[in-house]
């Protein structure tokens, strides 16, 4: 049998086909627009998404005829997508990493209070976060809010239209500031500040658990076998953590994707004491910390197609040599920054410029700055007394192996990398063979699945190296926050 992984991704869709001994079989990618109709804002129209997915699933599933057993998501987190009485989407999307709702986020930290949120939520609010949005349509779009019947995440919406049920994750609801994390039911609380009721919510289930089948009338419609479970899914990182493996208990991987995450599995719930990481339910059952930088591969994506004017990526890393020694210093916080700041007004910043800079050392600054910031937050779990000497990888980024061995080394663990790099999409696809029954649990299925084709180790003189340079990283935020701040 084969199973189908759904990764909604923010640039583009990718769907990905396993076989039940967990071998990618297909993959197929579709693109939609984003929209930045403001400084800040980051949109998206639902209905691209799901004519996106209808045009790959009918690519992707020609000639499976039906061995199609099961499909699954792994989703880009947080968005608001909100629906009237009628299933009409209200208004776009508003994304993971759109900045508007900063007033809506101040009332909740400081007027409800931190202390608060992370007693019902276990997390503090975060301006990408679902409740700051509801908030927000809720002060500037009132005669939108009124016509409210149902709010979802982004892959909720496509499991919706595609099964006809009204469901969410565990791993994604985590992400809403909506969801009582430790004891996995919605906050009647957190629903009561946002001026909502809980049926406008979708019914909670576990990320591999079946929410239905394929409507009759799509599966005519896209030629597939009307018995096809749709299998709820996970949030895009959980789901990433699925596809590296990175389950139970103490196992970390690192995604550089779009955004950036550092993400720490637990058999445990935890909270640390600054909720500078997000305490999260992961797709496995159990729990996990996470720490979120929302610009990772975007920022080497801007830096070279937008300023630089390329996209040979490839190219403008072969001649970078002098790693450990760059005198410049980049700041990757090109959309504000989540973790470990909690900062909207935060913003991309080179620094060290000198006559003598070169390409190279601007183009070896970004690399350096994503995984600096990532490192930020390493730095939070470790002093919680997580020990992390080794990390999968996953995430666009992860096909660099300059990207790679900085990794290694400014953070001084060592990189897995799997067989498959293929993020959620894969991880998608298993979860979608544990909801078919194909394996016992999603433990099981990840540690028998994911494979490892390359190990890249630190190397004890760029270490020292790279520790110095993140000691003086480390300063340049904190200096420059009040500047952030006024120049908007």
């Amino acid at each position: 049998m084969y199973y189908i992984g759904v990764d909604l991704g923010t640039s583009a869709l990718k769907l990905i086909m396993m076989n039940s001994k967990g071998e990618l079989v297909k993959s197929v990618s579709k693109e939609y627009p984003l929209y930045f109709p403001r400084s800040g804002w980051s949109e998206q129209n639902p209905t691209d998404w799901f004519l996106a997915v209808k045009e790959g699933l009918k690519e992707i599933c020609e000639g499976a005829d039906d061995k199609i057993a099961g499909i699954s998501f792994g989703g880009q987190m947080h968005g608001l997508v909100i629906l009237d009485k009628d299933d009409n989407v209200l208004r776009p999307a508003i994304l993971w990493n759109d900045g508007r709702s900063t007033e809506e986020t101040d009332y909740l930290n400081n007027v409800i209070g931190k202390e608060k949120l992370s007693k019902l939520t276990a997390n503090i609010a975060f301006a990408g976060f679902s409740a700051p949005k509801i908030l927000w349509v809720k002060n500037n779009e009132p005669e939108i809010f009124e016509k409210i019947s149902k709010i979802m995440l982004p892959k909720d919406y496509i499991s919706y239209m595609l099964s006809g049920s009204f469901a969410t994750d565990y791993s994604d609801a985590s992400g809403m500031l909506l969801l009582d994390v430790k004891n996995k039911k919605w906050s009647q609380e957190m629903i009561k500040i946002c001026g909502i009721s809980e049926d406008m919510l979708p019914k909670l289930y576990e990320s591999y658990e079946s929410v239905g089948t394929i409507k009759p009338e799509l599966a005519n419609e896209l030629g597939l076998n009307k018995d096809i479970k749709i299998i709820i899914g996970a949030g895009d990182n959980a789901a990433a953590a699925i596809g590296t493996a990175t389950v139970g208990e103490g196992t970390c991987n690192i995604s550089l994707g779009t955004s950036g995450t550092i993400f720490i599995a637990s058999k445990k719930f935890g909270v640390d004491s600054f909720n500078a990481l997000h305490s999260f339910a992961h797709a496995d059952g159990n729990y996990h910390l996470m720490g979120c930088m929302l610009s990772a591969a975007s920022c080497n994506k801007w830096w070279m197609e937008e300023i630089l004017k390329t996209r040979d990526f490839i190219k403008e890393q072969e001649n970078i040599v002098n790693l450990g020694e760059n005198k410049v210093f980049f700041l990757p916080y090109l959309m504000g920054e989540r973790s470990p700041h909690n900062d909207p007004d935060a913003r991309g910043t080179f620094i060290g410029m000198s006559m003598d800079t070169k390409r190279e050392d601007m183009t070896l600054a970004v690399l350096e700055g994503v995984i600096f910031a990532l490192r930020d937050s390493l730095e939070v779990a470790r002093s919680l007394g997580i020990k992390i000497d080794r990390t999968m990888i996953c995430g666009g980024g992860a096909k660099s192996p300059l990207w790679k061995r900085l990794v290694a080394n400014i953070m001084n663990v060592e990189v897995d990398v799997p067989i498959s790099e293929e993020g959620p999409g894969f991880g998608a696809a298993i979860l979608a063979a544990v909801g078919c029954g194909e394996y016992a649990s999603v433990e099981t299925a990840a540690k028998s699945i994911i494979k490892i084709k390359e190990k890249i180790k630190p190397e004890a003189d760029l270490v020292v190296k790279y520790e110095a340079r993140y000691q003086k990283f480390k300063r340049i935020y904190p200096a420059l926050k009040g500047v952030f701040k006024e120049i908007g």
